[in-house]
């Protein structure tokens, strides 16, 4: 059976990376987790001192950038992969409201889209990869064989972010969660730098009243007919 490249992109707090690990889990794939990368720069930059009163030592973070290393290993705690900066577990610290609140600060630098780009074809090259991010499917694998772009309402999308952070036991304001995801989409969409689009081949899934299985088995079902296998077939391997 051959094996695919799967190019995930769509708005924040949509649930990319949830799918992309079980696209990856019942394929066997690898997943690559392109936005826990960018938050990983952004904990380097704030460690760093490079950020101060939501403004980026733009040129202090460029000069720094060799000496980033990102990567993922598997976590038998959790199950999934992990995010590691500089040989360190930060799982954990980059998923905060903090490291999200300047995320943006980071992700429109050319020069570390260059950098992250780079690291992903690498980790991709040999297919068999699922990637979720805001440029996937436009810019590190634009012929990735099977493209999703995901949306839903920002209030939908505020929601679910919410929960997720209080299941976590982090205190935050709904209203707080849902202007920065609403910033976000700003950035994301309006940046000069490979903005988020929705590639011309892409398979469009509003997520906004499909259940995680609902979208999961519409998801698995288009990568079936790719791969050119039925999925009743998969599904017993």
């Amino acid at each position: 059976m051959r094996r695919v490249t799967i190019a995930i992109d769509g708005f924040s707090s949509c649930g990319k990376s949830t799918l992309a690990k079980e696209l990856a889990h019942r394929l066997g794939y690898t997943y690559i987790d392109s936005g826990a990368m960018y938050r990983a720069v952004a904990l380097f930059a704030m460690e760093s001192g490079l950020v101060k009163d939501h403004y980026m030592d733009l040129q202090g973070l460029v000069d720094a950038l060799d000496g980033i290393r990102i990567g993922f290993q598997h976590d038998d705690t959790t199950g999934r992969s992990a995010t590691f900066l500089n040989g360190r577990n930060v799982e954990g610290s980059i998923r905060g409201m903090e490291v999200s609140r300047h995320v943006t600060l980071v992700s429109p630098v050319p020069e570390v889209r260059a950098k992250l780009v780079e690291l992903q074809r690498a980790m991709g090259r040999e297919g068999g990869v699922v990637m979720d991010g805001r440029d996937i499917g436009t810019v590190v694998f634009p012929h990735a064989e099977v493209k999703f772009f995901m949306t839903a309402s920002p209030e939908i999308r505020a929601q679910r972010r919410y929960l997720e952070l209080v299941a976590k036991g982090v205190q935050v304001d709904l209203a707080a969660v849902r202007e920065n995801i609403i910033q976000r989409d700003e950035d994301d969409t309006k940046r000069k730098t490979s903005p988020l689009v929705q590639a011309p081949d892409a398979i469009v899934i509003d997520n906004s009243e499909l259940t995680a299985e609902e979208q999961f088995d519409l998801a698995l079902g288009h990568v079936m007919k790719a791969i050119g296998e039925p999925e009743e077939v998969q599904a017993r391997r």
